[in-house]
This record gives structure tokens, sequence and C-alpha cells, in this order.
């Protein structure tokens, strides 16, 4: 009797993960390819100042080609001069050292965010294309690498006790002792009473320098001086995000919202009104859908900004792509199809790769019509098990597009990326 109890939820859930996967082709709609552009003819309205680009995978060649192809859209189209990655902070201060100035190497500075999803070929070439562009036009037209993320702590720290070498020795050298056992290798083994103490060490490291802004400007720059508060700050996020694991998702995409308004607060005086962010499509969208219940970064930047911030997501059909286990740590590829009313009405389109700008989208009745319904859109992290496959729901997000996005990149079929060892 139990083994067969036991078969009838076996069959039961099979039965149901079937239904939910979700599998079935929808319609392709008569001339779609009218409401397509290519990436390098996309416009954004002029008042916006955060184009938000999301990519529905980390391991994808495509979607990470699309970070270069985007932001060279960008830069002609838009003047923007600014991109911003889902990424340490401080790790993305030594990538924009060498887009500007060639300090180390493309290869070199990528491994400084620590990521293993950004160690590919795609980005070694990004950011050498960010430094050779940079070599052929004025000051003036310089472009600018930033990360907006806060979860790791050397280089922020490196960046801050740089800074205090430079205008107070003897604080250098205190904090330093203060923080000697704060890394990236050591974070995880902090126990709550150490990170307690690194949290009020950084709080007396903001007050100092909030206390000695003019002394401190005076013997380095304004510019140096919010770069050592960003710094602290940061370094701040990251202990808070351990002290308060439970609410560590939605803190975190609070943060990366705050880090972003730092970053187009900053440069706007440095007179660059826009900016390109990149991450995933869980933190651009804007209505917060994903099934985790917390609040989305986009989400967070829409009722802040308003139109002024525009949301360009991603989705596949054919996937192939690359991810980690976080339960062993290994990588490895996998393959998936993936089907939408959106991205089928689209089907017959030859591109394998096109933008779908959402307000011409919505000349077209039936494409207004599957616009405005809730679907489930392509939404991979890092962490993938092969019986995720069985559902769509483990790696998409039900929402409704024209709420979520203000258009979309659609990848007919995407090739997974290799990680550089």
């Amino acid at each position: 009797m139990i083994k067969m109890k036991r078969s009838i939820r076996l069959v039961t859930a099979c039965m149901l993960l079937v239904v939910l996967a979700g599998c079935g082709q929808g319609d392709a709609v008569k001339d779609a390819s009218q409401y397509i552009s290519e990436i390098k003819d996309i416009n954004i309205p002029d008042d916006v100042k955060i184009i938000g680009f999301g990519e529905a995978t980390h391991g994808n060649k495509e979607f990470q080609t699309l970070k270069k192809d985007m932001f060279e859209a960008m830069i002609k189209n838009e003047n923007v001069h600014v991109f911003v990655l889902e990424g340490d902070f401080g790790g993305a201060q030594q990538i924009n050292q060498f887009v500007l100035n060639g300090v180390n190497t493309a290869e070199e500075v990528i491994k400084t965010l620590d990521y293993g999803i950004y160690q590919t070929e795609q980005m070694v070439e990004f950011v050498q294309w960010m430094h050779e562009y940079n070599l052929t036009v004025s000051e003036q037209e310089k472009i600018y690498f930033y990360g907006n993320d806060m979860q790791r702590y050397d280089y922020s720290k490196k960046g801050l006790l740089d800074y205090y070498a430079n205008v107070h020795g003897e604080n250098a050298k205190k904090y330093t002792d203060q923080l000697e056992h704060v890394s990236n290798k050591t974070m995880r083994e902090l126990s709550n009473t150490q990170l307690l103490e690194v949290d009020k060490t950084i709080d007396e490291i903001i007050k100092d320098l909030q206390s000695n802004k003019g002394l401190y400007e005076k013997k380095s720059s304004k510019d140096a001086y919010s770069f050592a508060v960003q710094y602290a700050r940061i370094m701040k996020q990251r202990t808070q995000l351990f002290l308060n694991d439970d609410n560590y998702m939605n803190l975190r995409d609070e943060y990366l919202a705050e880090n972003l308004q730092w970053i187009v607060e900053y440069e706007a005086t440095q007179g660059h009104d826009k900016v390109l962010m990149s991450a995933h499509n869980g933190h651009i969208e804007k209505t917060s859908a994903t099934m985790a219940g917390y609040q989305s970064m986009g989400h967070y930047l829409n009722e802040q900004y308003k139109d002024q911030y525009f949301a360009i997501g991603t989705d596949f059909v054919k996937n192939t792509f690359q991810a980690q286990n976080a339960g062993s740590g290994e990588r490895k590829e996998y393959t998936i199809e993936h089907h939408n009313a959106l991205v089928d009405a689209f089907s017959e389109v030859d591109d394998n790769i096109f933008y779908v700008d959402f307000e011409n989208a919505n000349q077209s009745e039936e494409l207004a019509n599957i616009l405005s319904k809730k679907q489930r859109m392509g939404n991979i992290g890092d962490d993938f098990r092969p019986w995720y496959k069985l559902t769509q729901m483990l790696y998409t997000i039900n929402m409704t597009p024209v709420e979520a996005y203000d258009g979309l990149i659609v990848v007919q079929e995407a090739t997974s990326t290799k990680i550089i060892d």
C-alpha cells in the first residue's frame, strides 16, 4: 500500500510538471517583421536617464556579445558614455582603469569581478574594445565602466585604504589593522560578532569621511573623496547582507538601485546624462514578478525615475547555455527550448537576433493583445540543475511584457559561453 501511494504521488507530480511545463508553441503574427529592428538601430526616448538591458541567462555568448552591441548603439544613437554592469563596484574600477589608461590587461581585469560568469572571451573582447575605442576619441568622448554590485570586499577595501594613505596616514594604518581579516576569501568565515565589529568600523570610517570632507577634498579631490565614501558604503552593504541573510535578495536589489543612482548622479556632474545598465532580466524588469518575492532593482528604478527609466529585456527560443550547480559547484552545459506567445509571434522572422520596441509593436492589435497578457519569459540564473528542465516555472518569470519592459531583444538560438581558466 505504501509503495502504491508513493507511485500515485510520483505519477501525479509528473503529470503536474508536464502541465506546468507549457511547451506548446504559439502562433506567428502575420507581418510581424515590420515591428522589429536591428540592435544598431535602437532608439531611446530623449528624456531617459537609465537604459536597463537585461539578459535572460548569464551563460550565453549572444547575451554577452549584446553588451558590446548595445553599448555601441547607445554611444552612436544616444550619446551614452557610461556602461554599468551587475558586477562588483570595486573590481569594476580596476576594469575602468584598463579601459581608460591601459592598466594591466583585459584578461586580468575581468577577474577582479571575482565571478565566473564574466570570465569569458566575450567579456575580454568587450573590455578590450572599450579600451581601444578610448584610444581613438577625445577626452570628452571617452567611455567608462562601472559595477553596481556589493557582494565582494577586496577592491572596495583597497580603494578606501589607498585613499586614506593619501589623506590621513595614521587612519590608514588604523583601518588597515581593523579590516585586516576582511577579504573575499575570508568573508564567509566571519562570525556574526566579527561582522558586527566590521559594521561598526565602517560606520566610524563613514563618519570620519563626512566630518573631514573639506580637509580630505583639499588633500585629494572632490572626485576622489566621492569614490572613497562610496567604497565605504559598498563595504557596509556587503556586511549588512551577511547580517540580514533572511532578507538578502530584497536588500541586494535595493542596494543595486542605490548604487546605480550614485553612479547616475556622479556621472551627471561629469556631463553624462545617460547610462546603460546591464543585469539579469530579474533585476531589470519593473514589476518584481519573480517567485522569490523580492522587489527588483527595476521596480525601484521605475518608482524613482518613472519614464526616465527604459527597460529592455531579452528572451530566447532554443538555448544551449552553461551554468553552475550551486550544490556541487560543477559547471555544465544545458539545452532547453522555450516558447511563449510573444517570441512565437515572431517565429517567421529570419533574423536570429532582433529588437522589438513595444510602443511600435502596440500599433498591431494582435501584438498589443499579446504584450498585455501574462506569459512565461526566460530567466535563467547562474545556478541550474538538470531537473529544472522539467518545468518552465524554474527557468522563466511569469510576467506581463508591456508592464515589465519597454522593449525586448529576441535571440532565437543561443549558444554557450566558455569559462576562461
